[in-house]
């Protein structure tokens, strides 16, 4: 056989193996594999060098042509969620977006990551484990669109990203009042890096803010115009103005280094992958109301709250960090319900025979709480889409799997400071 028959057998070979299905491919490699060792014994010793030379140029296409179909292959089981991966999208290379979520193991940003994971970018988590859980992101891990870095974000770090979406930060009043000054350093030095890295590598950082810089409004409802009321010296005080300060950190870097930048003020938010112990009304009422306990109102419960669904949030952030509006937003719904009512609508979903008990007003309690979105609508098209009760029945399946994964009970977290509890197994 002539040099040139070699590379024209070649190529007949890699078109068969591209027009078979993989298992197709394997057994022809196999085939000729013995057909060339027969050949070679049966020949003449004249033959023998030309065979070997056959062999590896066939093996050789046999080789690419198999990994080439494998590559395919595990590219189209991924994007149809057949690797046991959600589905994701198939951008172009210019539409793929990088991108850093902080905080992306909590309640919130897992639920991001989920959105941009099957938007079909590429995804890095960045997350102490304070108050998130591997276990909110463990269906990504090892997807090649994916990373997870186990930090914090009051140290510095060197990625080459497009977008920062800026959410860690311990969130429930007891898990920020546990450790206050760490508190106040994630909402500075953690912001002032993120914003050092936007810098660097041109990106556009979206901060999650709180309505909890509005304090106890004087305003009903709020809008992005007040100011606000907030004790200073408070217990407070340590999230509050923390994420007041990195709000003004935000808008220094755009006037003086032209950083470009989002603000979300973000109200009451509920939904799968709450932390069961973050003391919040939502998880609080409905771990207590699913265990027939004494449902806990801390004040007589005529305060008032505006709760939206964790979707909705998600969708919110998403249209602001891609919109064209660089002032702050609020992202919440508002239908506002007395905390008094709130309880009693969460009794009634669950079918419970718990009491509610009224306890003492825990400090500097807002006594109300309803967002203004006329900027939403206006300026990056958003407004939620889902009703409370629609949201509380899905949360409701949500805590019932929780507490049995934690053995059928779990003790609520009281207004006091606490850390954040792990299960009984010592797993987050």
């Amino acid at each position: 056989m002539e040099p040139g028959d070699d590379r024209g057998l070649a190529r007949r070979i890699q078109q068969q193996i591209r027009l078979r299905p993989l298992y197709s491919a394997l057994v022809l490699s196999s085939v000729l594999g013995l057909a060339l060792a027969s050949a070679s014994l049966l020949g003449g010793g004249e033959s023998l060098d030309r065979d070997a030379m056959t062999e590896q140029v066939i093996g050789g296409v046999v080789r690419s042509a198999v990994l080439e179909e494998v590559a395919t292959m595990r590219a189209t089981a991924t994007r149809a969620g057949e690797t046991g991966y959600p589905p994701v999208r198939k951008l172009p290379q210019n539409e793929k977006l990088r991108i850093l979520v902080t905080g992306g193991a909590g309640f919130v940003g897992s639920n991001l990551v989920d959105k941009l994971m099957r938007g079909g970018h590429e995804v890095t988590v960045l997350d102490n484990l304070f108050t998130g859980r591997k276990k909110n992101i463990e269906h990504w891990f090892n997807h090649p669109h994916f990373q997870f870095i186990v930090g914090d974000v009051v140290e510095s770090i060197m990625l080459e990203v497009d977008q920062i979406y800026h959410l860690a930060c311990p969130a429930s009043p007891p898990h920020y009042q546990y450790n206050p000054i760490k508190t106040i350093k994630t909402s500075t030095e953690g912001t002032l890096n993120m914003l050092g890295l936007a810098k660097r590598v041109n990106a556009r950082m979206l901060l999650a803010s709180t309505s909890e810089i509005y304090g106890d409004p004087e305003v009903h409802p709020q809008v992005e115009t007040y100011w606000g009321n907030v004790n200073p010296i408070g217990p407070r005080a340590c999230y509050d103005e923390g994420k007041r300060v990195a709000e003004t950190m935000m808008y220094s870097y755009n006037r003086q280094l032209g950083v470009e930048v989002r603000v979300a003020r973000i109200f009451n938010t509920f939904g799968r992958r709450m932390h069961p112990n973050d003391g919040r009304v939502v998880s609080n009422f409905i771990i207590q109301a699913l265990q027939n306990k004494d449902i806990t109102l801390y004040g007589d419960g005529s305060q008032t709250r505006s709760f939206q669904f964790v979707d909705d949030l998600v969708d919110g952030l998403h249209a602001l960090m891609n919109s064209n509006y660089s002032l702050p937003v609020n992202l919440g719904n508002p239908d506002e319900y007395t905390v008094a009512g709130f309880a009693e609508t969460i009794k009634k979903l669950t079918g419970s025979r718990s009491k509610i008990v009224r306890l003492p007003a825990t400090t500097d309690d807002p006594r109300q709480r309803k967002p203004d979105i006329t900027t939403a609508k206006t300026h990056i098209g958003w407004q939620p889409k889902w009703t409370v009760g629609r949201g509380l029945a899905e949360t409701i399946e949500y805590f019932k799997r929780e507490l049995a994964d934690m053995g059928g009970s779990i003790t609520p977290t009281g207004p006091l400071a606490s850390k954040p509890r792990p299960r009984a197994d010592g797993r987050r």
